[in-house]
């Protein structure tokens, strides 16, 4: 299964590069929903070898809260805000695919450094450390709020891909940990979303320093 699995990672890595340098959230959106399914068919085919209803079941978890209802909750929060474009962010995008590529580069300079024996590819770390650093550039690059819980779903799906290939004594248990962090977190991050927008007619973070006591 190692040719599906670094298939797999080859596409994450892609949907990576179409965050950064998107502006539209719709397809920003569609971009992580597609990259959790890609996340959850990876966790099957890393523990192909000792696959068990466990695996399974959190495999069908995974795509379903990653590829279907963490994107539908999104989609609502983006109906109900009516923001369609991410303008104007902390770094322009050109500069952001820039990054995104040293960002590669250092995720496979860093997982070399790291014990590889017995993983399902060699382009797990690397990826996971790649989405992970994604997700993270998301938050701190962007101004709308929307695109920053974005930021942090992609993160998450850089975390569960470490796990799934570190955590070999108990994966499901740290996965299931991780999706339930993300469940709650996307709830709340859409409500606050919803509710700044109503409040103050805007989801750009940098608006809220405009607040005084």
């Amino acid at each position: 299964m190692d040719t599906w699995s670094d298939g797999l990672l080859v596409l994450a890595v892609l949907t990576n590069f179409l965050l950064v340098g998107s502006s539209r959230i719709t397809s920003c959106i569609r971009q992580a929903s597609v990259q959790g399914v890609l996340v959850g068919l990876f966790f099957m085919t890393a523990h192909f070898d000792d696959l068990s209803f466990g695996v399974v079941a959190m495999t069908g978890i995974s795509v379903v809260l990653k590829g279907v209802v963490f994107p539908w909750l999104l989609y609502r929060t983006l109906e109900e805000i009516e923001i369609k474009k991410e303008i104007e962010p902390y770094v322009g995008y050109t500069l952001s695919l820039a990054l995104a590529v040293l960002a590669l580069g250092t995720s496979f300079w860093l997982s070399a450094r790291l014990p590889s024996e017995g993983h399902a590819s060699a382009l797990a770390l690397p990826v996971g450390f790649f989405t992970f650093f994604t997700g993270l550039f998301l938050i701190v690059s962007r101004k709308k709020a929307l695109t920053q819980v974005l930021g942090y779903l992609v993160m998450e799906n850089g975390v569960f891909v470490i796990g799934a290939v570190l955590a070999q004594d108990s994966p499901l248990l740290v996965e299931f940990g991780i999706l339930l962090d993300a469940l709650v977190a996307v709830f709340v991050m859409g409500l606050t979303i919803f509710h700044i927008n109503r409040t103050f007619d805007s989801i750009d973070t940098d608006q809220l320093t405009n607040l005084r006591e």
